[in-house]
Parts: C-alpha cells; sequence; structure tokens
C-alpha cells in the first residue's frame, strides 16, 4: 500500500512542480537507492526485467531509483530529464494475469530509462501494456497479484494513469493530485485506451456511455476497501489542498510523515493502526501486513531537480537527505535484504526505528526536535547552494553537489546512531499483544534482534 502525490507550480510556493511518495511493502522488505548511469546499448540486445525480457533499446537515461532489493524495477525514481514516477498497487474486477507480463515497478523504470517529457513516459508505459500486458506477483515473500496506478511528472505539466489489466485511463493534473489503492478517475478523462467504455457495458458494470464511470465500473470495491484507500487518498488531497500556494519540501515531508487527524493531539500510537494517515506502519492481522519502508520528495526545478530521500522505512522516524543527479550518491553499504545487516544503510536505520516502535510517543520525543532541526539545515544549505551553482561549470558544480550530498548523509548517520542509543534510554510501553506478536515475528524473520 503506497500513497503519491504531487502539486503543480499553481499550487507551490516557487512555482516548480513537487512530487511526493511513501513506498509501503512489508516491514522486511528492505529498498536502496540506486545511481544507474546513462547507457548506449547494441542493436539485438534483450533487457531482463524482474520476469522474462523484453528488447533493449539503443540509448536509455541516468536514473536514481529507489529500488526493492529483489526485483529490476522501482518503486519511485527520477531521470537526468527531470522525469518521476511512482506508482500504486490498485484492485480491479480485471483477470489478474499470474503466468506473464511486467510488473507496475517495472514500467516505472522502463518509462524513466526511455522517456525525457511525462507525456512520453505516460505513452511508453501504456504502449508496453498494450503489446506485453502486466501482472505477475508484486510481493517479495508470497503471492500477491493487481493492477497499477501512477503519477508520472516532470519541471512541466504531471499526469495520473490508472490501469486495470491493459485498460487504461489517464487524467491532466491541473493543481494537486493524490492516489493511494484505488481507481479515482471517474467519468471525465483527457486520454484512454480503447473500448474502454464498451467493454465495461459488456461486462454488465455500466448500461451505456452515460453511466459510465471508471473507477465505479473497473475497481473492485471490497479490496479497496480493504487497503482504506479512500480514507487515505482523502487525507493526502486534503492536507495539499489546505496549503496551496505555500506547498514546498518541507511540507511536503510533513505530509509523508502524517499519522491521520487523531495524531494532532501527540498522544498517537502505531498499533491502532487508523485508517486516515499517508505514514503507514505494520502491526497484527491480514490487513496490517504492509509499511512505509522508503520516501522520497522531488523538487523539480528545470535547471537542477532536486530528490530529498530517506532511504529508510518509517519517514516519521527517519531524516529526508538531498540528492542530485549530477553529484550521485554516497556509499550506502551493499544490496540489503530481508535479512538484518548493518553495513547497509536501511537496515542501519531499523535499529533505530523499531526501537521507536516499543514506545512512540516517548522515544520519538526524546530527538524529534533534533532531527527537525538538522532536516530544516539541510534544507537551507541546500537551497543555497543551488543557487550558488546554477551557472558553475557542470565538473565543478558535480563535485560540490557530490561533497555535499555525502556530509548530509554522515551526518544524518551519524545522528540516527545517537539518537538509537538514547532512546533506548526509555523503557519500553506497554503494547497490545497482538501488535507485540506480530513485531516479534517480524524480527524473528529478519534474524534482527533490539
Amino acid at each position: 500500500m503506497c500513497d503519491t502525490l504531487v502539486a503543480l507550480g499553481d499550487a507551490t510556493a516557487d512555482g516548480r512542480v513537487f512530487f511526493a511518495k511513501n513506498s509501503d511493502r512489508e516491514p522486511n522488505e528492505a529498498q536502496a537507492l540506486v545511481m544507474a548511469p546513462r547507457g548506449k546499448h547494441r542493436g539485438g540486445e534483450m533487457l531482463r526485467c524482474t520476469y522474462g525480457e523484453i528488447p533493449q533499446v539503443p540509448e536509455t537515461h541516468a536514473l536514481l531509483l529507489s529500488q526493492p532489493y529483489w526485483m529490476w524495477g522501482c518503486e519511485m525514481g527520477v531521470n537526468e530529464h527531470g522525469v518521476v514516477i511512482g506508482n500504486e498497487a490498485v484492485f480491479t474486477k480485471e483477470p489478474y494475469d499470474k503466468k506473464s507480463g511486467l510488473l507496475g515497478m517495472d514500467f516505472i523504470r522502463l518509462a524513466l530509462e526511455r522517456a525525457a517529457t511525462a507525456r512520453v513516459a505516460l505513452d511508453l508505459i501504456t504502449d508496453l501494456l498494450t503489446i506485453y500486458g502486466q501482472g505477475r506477483s508484486g510481493s517479495a515473500t508470497h503471492s500477491f497479484y493487481y493492477h497499477n496506478s501512477f503519477i508520472i511528472a516532470d519541471p512541466g505539466e504531471a499526469w495520473v494513469l490508472e490501469t486495470a489489466g491493459r485498460y487504461w485511463a489517464a487524467v491532466r493534473v491541473r493543481d494537486v493530485y493524490s492516489i493511494s489503492n484505488g481507481l479515482t478517475i471517474g467519468a471525465q478523462w483527457d486520454l484512454a485506451s480503447p473500448r474502454l467504455v464498451e467493454h465495461a457495458v459488456e461486462k454488465g458494470w455500466c448500461h451505456s456511455e452515460s453511466d459510465f464511470h471508471f473507477a465505479r465500473c473497473y475497481g473492485d470495491r471490497l479490496m479497496s476497501r480493504v487497503a482504506c484507500c479512500a480514507q487515505r487518498q482523502s487525507r493526502a488531497l486534503a492536507l495539499l489542498r489546505a496549503q496551496v500556494g505555500h506547498i514546498d519540501t518541507a511540507m511536503l515531508m510533513k505530509v509523508l510523515r502524517d499519522h491521520g487527524p487523531e495524531a494532532e493531539d501527540g498522544a498517537w500510537r502505531p498499533a491502532p493502526g487508523n485508517p486516515d494517515r499517508v505514514c503507514m506502519h505494520a502491526g497484527f492481522g491480514p490487513t496490517r501486513n504492509s509499511q512505509s519502508v522508503a520516501s522520497m520528495v522531488a523538487h523539480l526545478d528545470p535547471a537542477l531537480p532536486t530528490v530529498w530521500t530517506t532511504g529508510t522505512s518509517a519517514p516519521c522516524t527517519g531524516i529526508f537527505k538531498p540528492v542530485w543527479l549530477e553529484g550521485g550518491l554516497p556509499d550506502t553499504g551493499p544490496m540489503p535484504t530481508a535479512t538484518n545487516d548493518l553495513d547497509t544503510l536501511w537496515w542501519q536505520h531499523e535499529r533505530l526505528h523499531r526501537a521507536v516502535l516499543e514506545n512512540y510517543a516517548d522515544r520519538i520525543a526524546v530527538y524529534r526536535a533534533e532531527r527537525d532541526a538538522l532536516e530544516a539545515e539541510f534544507l537551507a544549505d541546500a537551497t543555497q547552494l543551488i543557487a550558488q551553482q546554477r551557472e558553475a561549470a557542470a565538473e565543478d558544480r558535480r563535485a560540490v553537489l557530490r561533497d555535499f550530498t555525502a556530509q548530509c548523509f554522515a551526518r544524518a548517520g551519524d545522528a540516527a546512531a545517537m539518537w538509537a542509543a538514547r532512546v533506548r534510554e526509555i523503557p519500553p510501553a506497554k503494547r497490545p499483544p497482538f501488535y507485540r506478536i506480530a513485531w516479534q515475528r517480524t524480527n524473528r524473520q529478519a534474524q534482527f534482534s533490539a
């Protein structure tokens, strides 16, 4: 389960396009930040995706990806042209292809590798969808099938693309938009697949074109309710609309950390799992088996797009750091797996994250103000740095951006290690027994010891 948001220039503080996403997957499903360079490829070469192969193209763009450890594709990413994409699992009445097709996460990476604008990326995804379809399991540990929706943005525009099997509809974003794990497009769209309405009429999902509503006709109402997508999508959109004209990086970081209206009194706990929140936390039961395991905010300045990423789970416990494709990534260790590995950035943060979960209210209070101050310092320094580097020579600019990113990651890592030790001085709280058992099982599976 995920939440993806976008705001166009008319709705933001500086007139730039912003994108944000929480990637929600299983608690031990580590993600890595991956930088893929621009590439040239031989004619006739085949590209191996997560499942199966497709023909490679002659040239691919440079990318920054947030990539689950076991797949070729990514949950979200940005390319050298400032195209950024994130996807959502959606549940529809169309049958799921369990033996062929591309994963939604593979569509993201393919489009980022091959498209220089959002509209080209949309066309590329829908072409690939027509040729190969979508399917196979989207889980690392069990069979889990779904279709996909996407937010696709560049420095000039943004699109929402929603699919059901090989059928799809797309709308161009006018100001702000959010998607969760359900279809949102209704009776109006800007682009659509052939026979979208006719197919629904033939299936008996509506009586005629005048009765057609994409989400109502194609959506699986039961699974969408289980995913609590309507509440989360509504919450995220309300937070965006409340800040139209003032949306910026810091505001979107706050949205990705949102725990819903009931958290506003400061007494929020992760165990109950209120549905109308953006920052997701796993718990006990079949509907609580995923949580926010990576987060990203992209500021799509045409001259120098900046990606703010945690590279870790739970944005409410972590810290966003800046990355530029020109500057590259610091060393964050080897590709993580589902097993605890303190050589990796993702698992290093779990020492802090999982400790906070044992007594959220008291332990997050130990360092939240320091975290916010450090993050605010990163934001202020990055803003000044970007202004200074706009006219700099490319080689000089790359070195400055690389060094600044490395410093931010190092300072965040040192702070997280210090905070992890400090929160341990606060005794664990009494937690509901089934919630505690669920996390004990999760830690055991990862060979993670407090």
